[in-house]
């Protein structure tokens, strides 16, 4: 940068810039009062007195003065004053975020016009940079786009970049087929933020252009709220995938459950206002609070999914399908075997019907998550206990109310029959618990993929 000012009756322009950018165009230097040519070896030494305060993490700025009527040709030839450096320190949770997003699979990459002594100072102190390099603009400007794509993947810093580097850097890494979220807010970073998958911008220090050029702006200009939004994206997504598990398993179940009695010839075990009342209350309060269920603990300590490949991988098709033809063979062999037993139909569709709900109160909690146990933090979705609680003083109300007995068809079951369906229905929990435990050891090449 250069500025012209009249001091006194003389036109003096004043240049700052990188310490070894504006030192090559200085051909004196103040010491003291006095003016000094400035030697190679003079040059030499204030480059390492850069360096120096480089290492330390500071920002380093060169000034320097000419005597000259305009600004053209200012930075030739000119007095160097001195340096000054800046401390810009990371906030205090940057390092935590840098260390969760490691955790996470998702590697941190910083690109900073700053000196390279200044960036691997800042990226050693935030954890981005353990081991390798740290390239420069200069050295990505001699490269080809194959080069740059083949040190992408290992690269963490570079530095003293060009905006156009920027551009580049982003593109490199989107060939070697990873997913780019970058963070800019300047003008020059509105190429990068438009092409990366996600341009994140700053919603305080950000340019119009740059979040223009974004896909999402932070309002607090923090990096750790990324880290916090990729927790909470997480989280949303496999809540996704326990709602559909939960409500697909149970469907199947039930589809299963009339299709095989008309199939093997015996009359159907739900009557329409039982199947409606599943459908409508059991299914969908407990379905619901799935979608708002807690994060797991190891949320943030996962490797990234895919996103070539949809939300039914085969572990969550193989826990809903085991799910729902488990429930099917349960509640058949129930229905068959209190027909056999002698019961009433009316006494065998209402044990039917309090299994068919009770099995599917069992499995959103197994549902809860696609390999933890059900024992771990089993009662740590409030909301889902509550619909729980209520659904199951819905249920013995539809059972032992004669009022409601008879618009559901349903018939006042003894505490023989209560035992008989309570056991059938828990059958679910260890069936489910095995599969997991399966799954967690990637047995029969079933895993998370």
């Amino acid at each position: 940068m250069i500025t012209l000012h009249r001091i006194g009756k003389v036109m003096t322009a004043v240049v700052k810039g990188a310490p070894e950018v504006l030192l090559a165009g200085c051909d004196f230097v103040r010491v003291g009062c006095s003016i000094q040519r400035l030697d190679d070896a003079m040059r030499a030494a204030l480059l390492a007195e850069a360096d120096a305060l480089g290492k330390k993490a500071l920002r380093v700025l060169a000034f320097a003065v000419k005597e000259v009527a305009q600004i053209r040709g200012a930075d030739e030839g000119a007095t160097f004053l001195g340096f000054a450096g800046m401390i810009d320190p990371p906030r205090a949770e940057a390092a935590d975020a840098v260390r969760r997003c490691l955790d996470a699979g998702i590697r941190p990459v910083m690109i900073t016009g700053d000196h390279p002594l200044t960036a691997d100072a800042i990226a050693r102190e935030l954890g981005i940079l353990r081991d390798g390099r740290v390239v420069t603009g200069a050295m990505l400007q001699c490269m080809s786009d194959e080069e740059l794509c083949r040190i992408a993947g290992s690269v963490s810093v570079f530095a003293r970049v060009a905006p156009e580097h920027k551009l580049r850097i982003v593109e490199a890494l989107q060939k070697n087929g990873e997913v780019v979220a970058m963070t800019g807010d300047g003008v020059n970073d509105a190429p990068a933020l438009k092409r990366a998958d996600i341009g994140i911008s700053m919603g305080i220090t950000g340019t119009d252009v740059s979040k223009e050029a974004s896909a999402m702006m932070l309002t607090d200009d923090n990096f750790a709220s990324i880290v916090a939004a990729v927790e909470e994206g997480r989280g949303i997504y496999d809540n996704i995938k326990k709602y559909l598990t939960y409500l697909l398993s149970s469907n199947i179940g039930e589809l299963g459950l009339m299709a095989g009695a008309t199939l093997m010839g015996i009359p159907l075990p739900l009557s329409a206002v039982q199947i409606l009342y599943v459908n409508l209350a059991t299914d969908g309060l407990p379905a619901l609070a799935l979608a708002v269920d807690p994060s797991e603990g190891d949320i943030m300590r996962r490797q990234p999914n895919d996103p070539k490949k949809g939300i039914f991988t085969r572990s969550i098709l193989t826990l809903m399908l085991t799910g729902g033809i488990w429930s099917t063979i349960v509640n058949l062999s129930l229905f068959q075997y209190a027909l056999a037993s002698g019961r009433p139909l009316q006494e065998a569709m209402t044990m039917t019907f309090v299994s068919l709900v009770l099995i599917q109160f069992f499995k959103a909690y197994n549902f809860r998550s696609e390999r933890a146990s059900i024992l771990r933090r089993p009662f740590a979705n409030k909301w889902l206990n509550l619909a729980i609680v209520w659904e199951l003083v819905m249920l013995t109300a539809i059972i032992t109310i004669p009022v409601f007995r008879t618009p559901f068809g349903t018939f006042f079951l003894t505490p023989e029959d209560w035992a008989i369906v309570i056991g059938s229905a828990a059958t679910v929990v260890p069936v489910i618990e095995l599969l997991k435990w399966f799954l967690r050891r990637g047995l029969f090449g079933i895993g998370r993929s």
